[in-house]
């Protein structure tokens, strides 16, 4: 009779566990974390295309005859795909929630709300430091340039700032959030969760940018590794999305001063990058993580609440 209470809501999460270890249990449950895997990447996949499709219907309707061009990218083609990642938000905990019977908004952190002090925070300190870095990677690494139309240019700047946010927000939902816990919850004790944890969700994360060049993979998994360590040290995915989001937004807005060649910027082909692209973002990704460690050195890492009755 208990258990057929238990199953017709939601799992409470919990008490006094680390973000990563919210869905370990007795079991390891490898075969319901592949299929939530696999549902999380095709349901990204399928919404990127669907939503690309929408975005090249919609160019087709506002733009002159003859003047769309199906392979050239464009605010509303990238807009409507960064929309289709955006949704791996509700996505995520969908699947939480379906998989493994915890609410998902426990994703957020480990108090299972968004902590927009934390975040606030976070983006004073990061901006910054991103902005600095992105620069020397322009500046070490310069690409080509391309004409950009006065239209184009005011487009792409608003998807930068409106609609990219909410991309990135939702690569770390579904990446050092629900993977990320995934991977943690098929290991037994702490720390070999969350080297699972990581290891998983960088793999996934490297597997979805499809990159062939070896210095973009190297980024992607200090990228996932370092992401993933700020997540497990704060409890929740709030600065793994200002740092993200800083990246992208910032990235474009780079792009667009130098009216840079998008077909190149987004070239993942093996010797599309040289380690002079890499190595800022790798120093500002570990600088950040370093000083996340130092500031949570004496508390650890954040855990789920503990009620008075349990300690």
């Amino acid at each position: 009779m208990t258990a057929a209470v238990t199953n017709r809501g939601p799992r409470s999460v919990p008490e006094g566990v680390e973000y990563h270890r919210v869905l370990a249990g007795e079991k390891r449950r490898i075969g319901r974390g592949i299929l939530a895997i696999a549902l999380l990447i095709g349901g990204l996949f399928g919404a990127l295309q669907i939503f690309y499709l929408l975005g090249l219907w919609i160019d087709g309707l506002i733009r002159p005859a003859g003047s769309a061009d199906p392979a050239m990218l464009t605010p509303v083609t990238l807009a409507t795909s960064l929309a289709g990642t955006a949704l791996l938000i509700p996505w995520s905990m969908l699947i939480q929630r379906w998989l493994y019977g915890v609410r998902g908004p426990s994703l957020h952190s480990v108090v299972s709300r968004f902590r927009f002090g934390l975040f606030g925070r976070a983006l004073l300190g990061i901006v910054p430091l991103i902005v600095v870095a992105l620069a020397f990677t322009e500046f070490l690494d310069p690409w080509g340039t391309a004409v950009w139309s006065r239209a184009d240019l005011i487009g792409f700047f608003v998807v930068a700032i409106l609609v990219m946010p909410l991309q990135a927000a939702g690569e770390e939902y579904g990446l050092r959030g629900l993977v990320f816990r995934i991977g943690g919850s098929w290991a037994r004790g702490p720390w070999a969760s969350l080297l699972g944890g990581i290891i998983v969700s960088a793999a996934v994360f490297a597997v979805i940018h499809t990159a062939l060049d070896p210095w973009w993979n190297v980024y992607y998994v200090v990228f996932s590794v370092t992401t993933a360590l700020v997540t497990w040290r704060t409890g929740g995915i709030e600065i793994a999305v200002v740092i993200h989001s800083a990246f992208n937004v910032l990235s474009l807005l780079y792009w667009i001063i130098l009216h840079a060649d998008l077909s190149e910027r987004f070239d993942r082909s093996t010797g599309a990058v040289t380690a002079a692209f890499v190595i800022p973002g790798v120093v500002a990704l570990v600088a950040i993580t370093v000083a996340v460690w130092l500031r949570t050195r004496r508390s650890g890492p954040l855990t789920t609440p503990t009620s008075p009755e349990g300690g």
